[in-house]
């Protein structure tokens, strides 16, 4: 896998927020939202992200748009095959090599001496979207979009909707005038909108007509790659459906690159090509839909697949009950972190965290007892 090209990638992630106290405000610790994660999507597929909530689903979407910097890893975006190819046997040697001292940070980054090194430096500042300068990556925001999970919030109450879904050509400078007004006006049909409802304000529509308008902004400039951060859990039923078949719909007519975040795993299973399933931070499965849902193999997400609800009142199936509350990301257990709630935990587990193993045809799971 490591000659594939892939759209964006994330190796290594890892998102902390410093816990502060005390008179003069120490760090005395860190909320691991996001823990040494990896990862990656293809152009034009869907990857589903599905976990109980605060288990940093949310984080990694924020994270991947660099709307949130990182504490460690790297994202790799539109990086050609063989590169990655190459980058991958640099990094064998890189691990190999005896780890530098840890120097004060600073803003300018040390070129290294070795030439594979120096390589390998460069192939990360030319394709990582976390070691780009500012106004590099505000022009390839253009390719980036998110669509949040409350549609209400995510728009300003004192803006027009015209000005809501044109700020963005607006502000980078792609049409001007009586342009962005047209360009609004092919949006808002695209998304099943009134074009004539451009002066209106967000409190004039339902919710799931301003989620139509988060949408709307998000196609403004023609992206690449969407985060849709659980974009219909905020909305009735009956409107979940007509927003989720909207989204298939301009994948199909547009191309697009989805990372879809949600809790619901109907949703996930019906919108998504793969799926990874996180827990604390961690991803304790990944694998195609078929694989997940059909023959799930973390304890996890059997748990989380067995309370889906089945339209067959005579259907009996084994409902998982996990024990306990989530841990504090703050405070994560030892070794594997599922395992104070986990059925078929073994001494093993409360002191080795177990890495992802690919079990045959990319399905990956992190877990001592399969």
């Amino acid at each position: 896998m490591s000659d594939e090209e892939f759209l964006i990638e994330a190796r290594s992630m890892k998102k902390y927020f410093p816990l502060r106290g005390g008179l003069l405000k120490k760090e005395f610790g860190a909320v691991r939202a996001v823990d040494d994660i990896s990862f990656f999507i293809r152009q034009g597929e869907t990857l589903g992200l599905v976990g109980e909530s605060g288990c940093g689903k949310t984080t990694t979407g924020r994270c991947m748009l660099m709307l949130s910097p990182l504490t460690e890893g790297d994202i790799y975006y539109k990086m050609p095959g063989d590169v990655r190819k190459r980058m991958v046997e640099l990094e064998e040697k890189e691990a190999s090599l005896p780890q530098p001292k840890k120097r004060k940070k600073s803003k300018k980054v040390p070129k290294p001496e070795d030439p594979d090194m120096l390589e390998l430096w460069e192939i990360r500042q030319k394709y990582a979207l976390n070691r780009k300068d500012p106004e590099t990556l505000r022009r390839l925001r253009r390719e980036m979009q998110i669509v949040f999970q409350d549609p209400f919030s995510s728009l300003n109450p004192r803006m027009l909707v015209k000005d809501i879904i044109g700020e963005p050509l607006k502000v980078h400078g792609v049409l001007e005038g009586d342009q962005i007004t047209e360009r609004v006006k092919l949006l808002m049909e695209r998304v099943g909108l009134n074009p004539d409802h451009l002066y209106r304000y967000p409190h004039e529509f339902s919710g799931g007509q301003r989620q139509r308008i988060g949408v709307a902004r998000a196609l403004s400039l023609n992206p690449n790659f969407i985060v849709l951060d659980e974009p219909t859990s905020a909305l009735d039923v009956s409107v979940q459906a007509q927003i989720l078949n909207m989204l298939n719909d301009l994948q199909n007519e547009l191309g697009l690159t989805y990372l879809f975040i949600s809790h619901d795993l109907s949703t996930i299973r019906h919108m998504c090509d793969r799926v990874n399933v996180m827990y604390l931070g961690k991803i304790v499965e990944s694998g195609t839909k078929e694989h997940v849902f059909e023959n799930p193999l973390h304890p996890y997400t059997t748990a989380l697949i067995s309370v889906i609800p089945v339209p067959d009142p005579e259907l009996k199936r084994e409902r998982v009950v996990l024990a306990g509350d989530v841990p504090s990301p703050a405070n994560p257990p030892s070794g594997c972190r599922f395992h104070t709630r986990c059925r078929f935990r073994q001494e093993i587990c409360e002191i080795e965290d177990p890495p992802l193993e690919d079990k045959g045809n990319g399905h990956l799971v992190a877990c001592h007892f399969r």
